[in-house]
């Protein structure tokens, strides 16, 4: 069962005059007792990946985050903590706001560096591009975006699909988008709408190239519809 990650619409409640702050130079990082040598590491990842990010996408343009227009870390001390201020349930292993470029998690979330950290760095970096309110964009392109980024599930993407494929129980693209995906992480189908959502969004920018992949998002922004995207710029 790997981490699930959760894009939150509403902005969290946050009281930031409670908390210690860190800083680089695209990160405010906020936390209370969280060892310094991992919130160091949160840090240096959070500038990696940003990085990684914005360059295998194509994003690299888009840089504006600096000064106040930093993205926020908030690390909680344990689960309970930020299960309790996020309202997140007990499985989930940290939370996006992308619309006030915030992340949330805890000290020692499974996964985190590997999985959450990329994962929800990729919801808040896609969505500055394509438009938070944008009702153009299929979830399932949204979460490939972010999926595309992490460390641990291209591991098992492949041989999801393949075992799937073999099995003749691929979910088509047109259904994609209906799949529930705030259901329970250990579903199949589940775990199959993220290797299938990551897989052909690295179809698309291995095939057409980041310049093309920033196009169709563009016309995404411009609210054109997936399929007209797709057929004006690939």
């Amino acid at each position: 069962m790997c981490a699930v990650f959760i894009s939150c619409a509403t902005a969290l409640a946050q009281a930031p005059d409670e908390w210690k702050i860190s800083k680089s130079r695209h990160f405010i990082v906020y936390y209370k007792d969280a060892p310094e040598d991992f919130i160091e590491q949160v840090i240096n990842k959070s500038e990696d990946y940003y990085g990684i990010i914005t360059d295998t996408m194509g994003f690299t343009r888009f840089d504006f985050w600096l000064w106040e227009n930093r993205a926020k870390i908030y690390v909680y001390n344990t689960l309970t903590d930020y299960s309790a201020a996020t309202g997140q349930p007990k499985w989930s292993a940290g939370v996006a706001v992308p619309k006030e470029k915030t992340i949330s998690t805890f000290v020692d979330s499974r996964g985190f560096f590997d999985g959450v950290l990329a994962h929800e760095l990729g919801h808040i970096i896609f969505r500055e591009l394509v438009g938070f309110d944008n009702y153009a964009v299929p979830l399932w392109l949204e979460e490939g975006v972010a999926s595309y980024q992490e460390n641990l599930r291209a591991a098992t993407a492949d041989l999801l699909i393949r075992e799937a494929a073999d099995k003749g129980e691929l979910i088509p693209l047109n259904r994609l988008s209906q799949v529930n995906y705030r259901k329970m992480p250990d579903s199949p189908e589940i775990q199959l709408f993220y290797a299938e959502a990551a897989s052909i969004v690295g179809f698309m920018i291995n095939s057409f190239g980041s310049e093309k992949f920033v196009e169709f998002c563009q016309n995404l922004r411009d609210k054109k519809d997936f399929n007209e995207a797709i057929r004006y710029v690939l």
